[in-house]
């Protein structure tokens, strides 16, 4: 029984010292994850496009789809919020439920309206136009890397088909933009 007790000890120790002269290395296939921030611009304004960030969809219960950024923020204050939607009617962009904007614990809830329509905007094609629509202000206290979220059904996957029949192609969102409020 001795004998069994010492061996299993001499193994222990020789395992304890070849592994200290062989350190475990990381595989070299592993890739980090590396989390992308989007940079607040020089004048202040902080534009969230839906192609720069994590969605997530699901399209039997789209009110819950969701993108998220993380952002740097380098100067704090009060910012208006506006939404920007691609749609093909611009008096209703058929959102059917509010969109919900959150950052940190300010949370700004409302139902896109036609505010400005951008005719032959870049970040759309015919038969869709740009249109903008204003809703809210909050108010960033600090600076530094902040998550922002935004949940609506018109956040539509990469690989979503376009389709004539559907009334759900009229509209889909775009970007956010959160704009310095200057005094």
């Amino acid at each position: 029984m001795r004998r069994n007790v010492n061996v299993c000890v001499m193994m222990c120790v020789v395992l304890l010292i070849s592994s200290c002269n062989n350190p475990i290395k990381p595989a070299k296939d592993t890739k980090s994850k590396t989390v992308s921030k989007i940079l607040q611009q020089e004048d202040g304004t902080i534009s969230l496009k839906v192609e720069k960030a994590d969605c997530y969809s699901d399209m039997e219960n789209p009110a819950s789809n969701t993108a998220e950024w993380n952002v740097k923020v380098s100067k704090s204050g009060r910012f208006d919020v506006w939404l920007s939607s691609a749609t093909k009617d611009t008096t209703d962009l058929k959102y059917k439920n509010s969109v919900m904007l959150s950052v940190r614990d300010n949370r700004i809830e409302a139902k896109p309206e036609c505010d400005n329509i951008i005719l032959n905007s870049s970040e759309v094609s015919y038969p869709y136009f740009r249109a903008d629509s204003f809703i809210g202000s909050l108010f960033i206290q600090d600076t530094g890397l902040y998550s922002i979220q935004l949940i609506s059904e018109k956040i539509l996957p990469k690989d979503y088909k376009d389709s004539e029949s559907s009334e759900d192609e009229n509209s889909k969102f775009l970007s956010v933009f959160l704009t310095p409020i200057t005094r």
